[in-house]
Order: structure tokens, then C-alpha cells, then sequence
């Protein structure tokens, strides 16, 4: 059984993972208005990356016997100036989601919750590798800069990212 306070600070998660799947969609569509395609399927599959952790965590939630308890998600931002810009703020995003679940974790650890903290393991190795993905593309688009062959390269590669749900098991 967890407690009230886990299954409330799970509850804040499913909602910043909700968040994070429409700024996400929001990437992507200013990522195809400026003609970056494969930048944009990137974003979209990133956003669908997180809708299946918001429902990993959902289903987690009903399987302890606890509800789920969903809140109005903010509005993402709209506008971005470049894909690097918006690469750098994937990072950022990424870095708060990291301790986000890193916050979960001590909660779990504070309230002896050892399923609950072991849930979450797969959360944090899954965090170590969106921060370093979403940290090698940025490096390519510093390298190539904002106009240009490289970028087209870089754009061309985005593209051919494809949507693997997690297993069960993970």
C-alpha cells in the first residue's frame, strides 16, 4: 500500500509528464511550420514517449489500489526562435523532469515504499537516457549551426526516429 502523500506526488508526476507530451506536440508543430520534418516526427515521438510514461505511472497508481486524480495541464509555449532553441529547452525540460523523479524516489525512499521506489528505477534510467540523447543532437546542431547542409543532415536523421512503446516488464 502507499500513502496518500506518494500516490499525490504520483498524481503531480502523471500531470508534468501530460505537460511535457504537449510541449512536446507544441516542438513539433513549430518544428514543422519552419519546415524541419524530421525534427518534428522527432518531437512527435517524444511526445508520445511521454504520454506512456504518464500511463506507466497511471496504471502504477490503480495497481496499489489508489486513484488517479487529474489536473488541468498548462499551456505549453508556442513560439521558438530556432531548433536549437528548442533543443536546448528539451534539455532543460528534461533535466527538471530528472528531478522530478529523482523527488520521488527520496519520497519513496523517506516513506520505506520499496515497491514504490522500485517502480520508479526504470523512471530514472529512462531520464539518464533522454538527457543524453536530447544532449548529442544538441552538439550536432552547435556543430552545423542553424542554416545549411549539416543541419538538413541532422534534420534528415530526426526523421527516421520511430515510436517503441516500453515493455510491460520494464
Amino acid at each position: 500500500m502507499i500513502s496518500d502523500k506518494m500516490t499525490e506526488a504520483l498524481n503531480r508526476q502523471i500531470n508534468a509528464e501530460l505537460y511535457s507530451a504537449y510541449l512536446y506536440l507544441s516542438m513539433s508543430s513549430a518544428a514543422a511550420a519552419s519546415d524541419y520534418n524530421g525534427a518534428a516526427n522527432w518531437f512527435m515521438i517524444q511526445a508520445q514517449e511521454e504520454v506512456s510514461h504518464a500511463q506507466k505511472i497511471y496504471n502504477y497508481v490503480f495497481s496499489r489500489d489508489k486513484r488517479v486524480l487529474l489536473e488541468a495541464i498548462d499551456k505549453p509555449p508556442a513560439d521558438f526562435d530556432s531548433l536549437k532553441q528548442m533543443l536546448e529547452e528539451t534539455l532543460a525540460h528534461e533535466q527538471k523532469v530528472t528531478a522530478m523523479i529523482a523527488d520521488l524516489a527520496d519520497l519513496a525512499q523517506d516513506e520505506r515504499d520499496h515497491a514504490t521506489y522500485g517502480f520508479l528505477q526504470w523512471f530514472i534510467d529512462e531520464q539518464v537516457e533522454e538527457e543524453e540523447s536530447v544532449r548529442d543532437i544538441l552538439a550536432q546542431v552547435k556543430i552545423a549551426g542553424d542554416k545549411g547542409p549539416g543541419i538538413y543532415m541532422i534534420d534528415k536523421n530526426l526523421g527516421q526516429r520511430v515510436f517503441t512503446p516500453p515493455s510491460e516488464e520494464e
